[in-house]
């Protein structure tokens, strides 16, 4: 079974940009435009966006809603957001703006119950974010560490319905080190719940080597930024090796 692939528009001060190992001061601009950016790759022949306010990651609520406006105007595949959802009022207002599904992390340390009250309000448009580094959950736009293990805080949310769990390595995230294919195959093996890789792929023998040691797994697809905005990975070459039949 074939790997979905989701292109990273990562949004900071409206602009499309790209953060090596989360530091905020190492953002470098991509577009000025994410919906232009978007329409790019809806033409390509992606299938979803994986979107993410930064600036409301840190600030705790959702900052760059004029881009994500615009992005959800500019395309018709699905898309999922996260970055400063921290309540129900948030949950519903972007899934009604139409958005297909939320991302929630820091909620998921902070207030797991949203994330089950959330889970049963919209059956299959909740996904819990799951950024660690070293092992460990960061919260708070990578900000703060919680003391908790990825696979504890994915196996806490095993009954709730969770429709896909991101795992993020934050230290090899845009840095083009490659996947942590290892620790996400061990963390897909302990738990049902579908896993998003993300974090590091530099290319496409990255993507091909994830989609090998998948099978069997709950991986289900993996989110790629910085080696796609560099031209390391060509989309079509990608989606075609993804998703066809091994």
């Amino acid at each position: 079974m074939g790997l979905t692939l989701y292109p990273a528009i990562d949004l900071k001060a409206g602009q499309c940009v790209r953060l090596r190992r989360g530091e905020m001061d190492e953002a470098t601009v991509y577009d000025a435009d994410p919906a232009a950016r978007a329409r790019r790759w809806q033409a390509v022949g992606f299938r979803w966006l994986h979107v993410v306010d930064l600036d409301g990651a840190f600030a705790g609520r959702s900052v760059n809603g004029a881009a994500v406006a615009a992005i959800l105007a500019a395309v018709s595949i699905p898309v999922q957001l996260g970055g400063g959802i921290r309540d129900m009022t948030g949950i519903e207002a972007w899934l009604g703006a139409g958005v297909r599904r939320v991302v929630l992390g820091s909620a998921a340390v902070r207030t797991p119950g949203l994330v089950r009250d959330a889970c049963r309000s919209f059956p299959g448009r909740v996904a819990v974010g799951i950024d660690a580094r070293d092992g460990q959950v960061a919260i708070e736009g990578w900000a703060e560490t919680s003391g908790i293990t990825a696979v504890d805080l994915a196996r806490r949310f095993e009954d709730a319905g969770v429709a896909a769990i991101i795992y993020t390595d934050i230290g090899r995230d845009g840095t083009l080190a490659g996947l942590n294919v290892e620790q996400t195959v061990a963390l897909a093996r302990r738990i049902t719940t579908p896993v998003i890789a993300s974090g590091g792929v530099a290319g496409l023998s990255g993507l091909m080597a994830l989609r090998h040691e998948a099978e069997g797994t709950g991986i289900e697809g993996v989110v790629v930024g910085r080696a796609l905005y560099d031209g390391r990975i060509d989309p079509a070459a990608a989606l075609t090796a993804l998703l066809t039949e091994p």
